[in-house]
């Protein structure tokens, strides 16, 4: 048996053979029993995750009073803690420093698994509580006009698209009731699919004035009236966007990013916003698609990205897409009897977000900010000067003049060689500083101990808490039996101690009493480091017009190095061999001239 708590087996008397295991030994069982002739039983003793926040609204499912939270200076974007824990919570985080993870507090599930991803940044907020955002009270806002009900002489549809864990299903609830309470036909189909989280959900609701006027419970294809895009994956996926047309149906998108379950395996996973955004308009018209970031405005003045879904149908019900009254709709969220008060907070938010939602936007934005995440430059030469200053801190001022210098150089280069482009020195600036600013030990405490971290948590967290980190110091850690990879370990409040002499030591970094700089993995940065000066030197040399386009591409190369220890040792090894593809293509590209100039010499 391997499971999330084998104390809870104490004292449990089982079948003579049978052990009980933590499930992080899963994997050695597996490689035990494949060598065993004859049948063996792994039983995997675990909640589902899924299952573990809806008892835990109820209240009848233990919540352990601690969250994670990911310091994203240090974090290098590797993924690994996606690989390791296959949870949707770990989330994108587009920075300055380039795309790094955060913890999606509203839908977490407390399972932890996340944390054993090879990567400092992780760090256990225990104690305390969420820092709740404040009150909005009175807020001056203009009186909004009463909503315009539609008359029903049919049946009326609207469907309902989003994704597992948010509340899709709820919506269907709530507007039968609604329904019901109106006295008003209605019936309600939900398709959940597998009980996953984040996997694709979709209500169809249909609207009619008595039960009979209603002969099927799917909506047709092109029949939809509205659809409330809860989650805008869905939809603009197939299935959703056959069920509406242009001269009948209109659409409420929530157009917040959230990741599908294939960004646990492709950290590199792009998500087009703007192609969906596009669909769902040519399917229904741009007059007739509202857009909106519904999760970011709900969670910002409601206190949870579950409030979304409710906002958007408040949203849709000031449009005049819904053939229900105000009241029922109020009532029917009494009657679930879950949030009430947050829920008609977002009823009644995205009622004004349909009104003026300038006014919306203005009244949330300063409660969106989460000290500590740096914006994203707005040019060259600013993306640059935060480099400079940050190399500063990092080691001293004479380390950030030889990357300033080199970008000087480089971008005289790209100047007169190429005029009017920018996108190598751009490059060249982002992966330099990137090889030059590596997460040793000294830059890992300098960034828990200069007080941006600690400011992030109290931006987040309120009470009594205290800071556990989860670390794998290469000089100190254990190594795995199995794979041979360290193994982390939690350390309590006090290492800050620690680890604010550490960062004073950052002086020692590269001399002879770097004992640090003597592992492998610190020799093996300052090779990468030297390599990459080594190749911006001979692009310098060799950039032309025609080949700028590689120069680009190949200067970006370091972009697929990421992680700490293994991890990083494994992209290493896949960026060099990517490296020597992109290298013949710099070699091999040809001036257009020349290649015309030998056509017709071949031709003559």
């Amino acid at each position: 048996i391997v499971t999330d708590q084998p104390e809870k087996y104490a004292g449990v008397t089982l079948p003579l053979g049978v052990e009980v295991k933590h499930r992080d030994g899963l994997d050695a069982i597996q490689r035990e029993f494949r060598e065993v002739l004859g049948t063996s039983v792994i039983i995997y003793d675990q909640t589902c995750a899924a299952e573990k926040r809806r008892r835990r609204k109820r209240n009848t499912f233990p919540d352990p009073n601690e969250r994670v939270v990911i310091n994203d200076l240090v974090c290098e974007g590797c993924g690994d803690c996606s690989v390791q824990s296959n949870c949707v919570s770990v989330a994108p985080l587009e920075t300055e420093f380039g795309r790094k993870r955060t913890i999606d507090q509203s839908s977490c599930n407390k399972d932890f698994s996340c944390v054993k991803g090879f990567c400092p940044s992780f760090v256990t907020v225990k104690g305390g509580q969420m820092r709740k955002p404040e009150k909005v009270g009175n807020v001056e806002f203009p009186a909004i006009p009463a909503a315009e009900v539609p008359a029903l002489t049919g049946a009326y549809n609207v469907l309902v698209t989003g994704i597992g864990g948010t509340g899709v299903v709820t919506i269907g609830q709530l507007l039968g009731m609604a329904s019901h309470l109106e006295g008003k036909g209605v019936s309600v189909l939900d398709m959940a699919g597998l009980a996953q989280k984040n996997g694709a959900v979709t209500s169809h609701i249909r609207i009619a004035p008595t039960q009979d006027a209603l002969t099927a419970t799917r909506i047709a294809t092109g029949e939809a009236d509205v659809v409330l895009a809860c989650d805008v994956l869905t939809g603009a996926s197939a299935d959703a966007l056959s069920r509406l047309s242009t001269h009948r149906s209109s659409a409420v998108v929530n157009t917040a990013v959230v990741m599908p379950a294939a960004f646990t395996r492709n950290p590199n996973l792009q998500f087009p916003l703007g192609g969906m955004e596009a669909e769902i308009k040519n399917t229904c018209g741009a007059d007739s698609t509202f857009l909106v970031n519904a999760t970011k405005i709900a969670t910002a003045l409601c206190g949870d990205s579950i409030a979304a879904n409710v906002f958007v149908m408040g949203y849709a019900f000031q449009k005049g897409l819904i053939p229900l009254q105000e009241a029922s709709i109020l009532r029917a969220i009494e009657l679930n009897g879950a949030a009430i008060d947050m829920n008609k907070s977002a009823f009644v938010w995205g009622r004004r977000a349909a009104a003026n939602l300038k006014r919306v936007n203005e009244i949330a934005s300063p409660k969106m900010v989460v000290v500590g995440t740096m914006k994203r430059s707005e040019s060259v030469d600013e993306m640059i000067t935060r480099r400079v200053e940050f190399l500063t801190a990092y080691q001293d001022a004479a380390y950030a003049k030889r990357y300033s210098d080199l970008i000087a150089n480089v971008r005289n280069v790209e100047l007169a060689k190429t005029p009017g482009k920018t996108a190598l020195t751009e490059t060249v600036a982002r992966y330099l500083f990137k090889l030059m600013a590596i997460k040793d030990e000294y830059e890992v405490a300098r960034l828990y101990t200069d007080g941006t971290f600690e400011k992030q948590v109290a931006s987040q967290f309120e009470g009594n808490y205290e800071l556990n980190f989860h670390l794998a110091p290469p000089l100190l850690a254990k190594k795995d039996a199995v794979t041979g990879h360290l193994i982390k370990k939690r350390y309590g409040a006090f290492i800050m101690t620690g680890l604010k002499v550490l960062a004073k030591l950052k002086s020692l970094r590269g001399g002879a009493l770097d004992v640090f700089g003597k592992t492998d993995e610190r020799k093996m940065e300052r090779a990468l480091l030297k390599d990459y000066v080594a190749t911006i030197e001979m692009i310098a040399t060799k950039l032309a017009p025609f080949n700028h386009k590689e120069a680009v591409a190949l200067a970006s190369v370091p972009e697929h190095i990421r992680g700490f220890g293994h991890v990083k040792e494994r992209h290493v090894t896949e960026a060099r061999v990517l490296e020597v593809s992109r290298r013949q293509d710099f070699d091999s590209a040809k001036n257009d001239l020349t290649v015309v100039s030998n056509q017709m010499k071949a031709a003559d």
